[in-house]
């Protein structure tokens, strides 16, 4: 994942369908897998697990 992301920041992310939904960035744990917090529905899941297109749109500002 790009190392210029901010741990504890959150990002607008658009999913393949053009969704567009507000995950926070937990950052690199145990075993090199990249940890996300799903705002809307607080699921925390890693990049793995994730089975679609989707790319970083920009980060919220607080």
């Amino acid at each position: 994942m790009n190392a210029m992301l901010e741990i504890n920041a959150v990002y607008s992310i658009q999913l393949c369908s053009g969704e567009v939904r507000l995950w926070k960035y937990l950052g690199e744990g145990k075993g090199g897998r990249v940890w996300w917090n799903d705002q809307d529905s607080g699921t925390i899941f890693n990049e793995e697990s994730i089975l679609y297109a989707w790319q970083i749109l920009e980060k919220q500002v607080a």
